[in-house]
């Protein structure tokens, strides 16, 4: 199969995010996209994290009724902080007979030299970047990355986590941000509040 990871801590999980996940379904014709939720992401150990079952949960609400679209809670599983590098050679070791692009925004592809060993983690996937204004081209990428990566088109989409945290937390409106049933389950459990 051809197989699509998109990570993210998902805190909440946004249109965005789905539109990110189809759009790179389509047009590198994955057969799945998995969304793999952070356990705890080193690169933001400086703030609060929703915990685990409510990020998970949110996912699991916002893909149904799309059988291209799966969850897997691998790095929830492991305990500590959680690294891309780990994470891809878990799942390429778990899945032999699969191929594995990681979904990523222009802005993570320059960003990548920063990861934790960055180099293992393009050892068992290639690059799905999607262009974002602003963020330098596949083009300005590392040279040892460039045949490893894969572009694919992308709608501009302005939404973010933080900004429904904000709203949220302001009393306002997030309908048509995320998922109805995300939106339902956020004021069902009180988040970001």
């Amino acid at each position: 199969m051809r197989v699509g990871v998109l990570g993210g801590t998902f805190d909440p999980v946004h249109i965005g995010h789905l539109i990110l996940a189809e759009q790179a379904h389509a047009g590198l014709e994955l057969d799945l996209v998995l969304f793999m939720p952070a356990g705890e992401p080193w690169r933001k150990a400086d703030r609060a994290i929703t915990p685990a079952e409510h990020r998970l949960a949110m996912l699991r609400l916002a893909i149904a009724g799309n059988d291209a679209f799966g969850v897997s809670d691998i790095e929830l599983r492991r305990p500590g902080p959680t690294y891309t590098a780990d994470t891809l050679e878990t799942l390429a070791g778990e899945r032999l007979d699969d191929q594995f692009w990681f979904i990523v925004g222009a802005d993570a592809l320059a960003d990548l030299p920063n990861w934790h060993e960055p180099e293992r983690i393009v050892r068992h996937v290639k690059l799905a970047v999607a262009p974002r204004d602003g963020a330098p081209g596949i083009a300005a990428a590392d040279p040892r990355l460039r045949d490893r990566v894969e572009s694919f088109a992308m709608p501009r989409v302005e939404i973010s986590s933080s900004e429904i945290r904000g709203h949220v937390g302001a009393g306002r409106s997030i309908r048509y941000l995320v998922p109805d049933a995300v939106r339902t389950y956020i004021e069902r459990e009180r988040l970001y509040q």
